[in-house]
């Protein structure tokens, strides 16, 4: 599976700005792929005013994803602020070619800036099958959580969306192999550049590791679209030879 990053700067509460900018880097790489994945908050910045942006899942940015889907004929995902039933969901949308849509709404919210009091916290953990891989899509803070990112349900590959500042960028950067190493799968991390108006600079480091702790693509800081491909028949392989996962600890989660 062939997959783009977009690491890119994000205007500030400005979807319509960031719309035509993420799409002018969309349609600017020729190249096939089978999923875009855009950061955190891509027609926002990692606002705590979600008032100022928030949509719904009939609103003009998640038509744009499912035209840009069909256009590309692949999978674009990435989070933003959706409104629902006079809640705000800081929400991942998993758009399908065929503009199908699977979503996430951010399970561990970033109680350091608040974002526990503006957004609704989710609950469910998402497993999107696509193209032969099975795909477990989570945002940002949850990098920091293992136990709700365990894989128990033989996931391919995980896959983090973030707006992760340059200060503690060495620890975004740690917690990426080691999901990668204990979950033995493909693990991609996209993050944003740039400096928001809060001030918060994101210098990117988006990345792909793989299965035991290598780099795909080694953490990136400059404005552009990478492009990796992952290898389902070299991931079970490693997987036969080294079947760690057969050991790992059953849990429920409870809350």
């Amino acid at each position: 599976m062939k997959i783009a990053l977009i690491q890119t700067s994000l205007s500030w509460e400005n979807p319509i700005e960031n719309r035509s900018h993420l799409a002018q880097k969309i349609t600017g790489f020729m190249e096939d792929v089978d999923l875009i994945v855009l950061p955190e908050m891509f027609s926002s910045g990692f606002t705590m005013n979600p008032q100022a942006v928030a949509e719904n899942m009939q609103g003009e940015t998640v038509s744009w994803l499912q035209h840009l889907a069909k256009a590309k004929n692949c999978a674009i995902t990435g989070s933003l602020v959706i409104q629902e039933e006079g809640k705000y969901y800081n929400r991942l949308v998993f758009v399908f070619p065929t503009g199908v849509i699977k979503t996430y709404d951010k399970r561990h919210l970033f109680t350091l800036t608040g974002e526990d009091q503006y957004y609704t916290a989710g609950t469910e953990k998402l497993i999107i099958e696509y193209k032969g891989y099975k795909i477990c899509p989570l945002v940002c803070y949850d990098l920091r959580f293992p136990v709700f990112s365990r894989n128990v349900e033989d996931y391919d590959v995980l896959l983090y969306v973030a707006n992760w500042p340059k200060p503690r960028i060495n620890a975004w950067d740690i917690l990426l192999k080691a999901r990668a190493v204990e979950n033995m799968c493909y693990t991609i991390g996209v993050n944003r550049i740039g400096t928001d108006e809060n001030h918060h600079e994101y210098v990117g480091h988006s990345q792909v590791v793989d299965y035991l702790g290598n780099y795909l693509l080694e953490p990136q800081e400059a404005d552009s679209v990478f492009i990796v491909t992952l290898n389902k028949a070299n991931l079970l392989e490693t997987r036969s030879r080294l079947p760690f996962l057969n050991d790992r600890d059953s849990f429920e989660i409870t809350s």
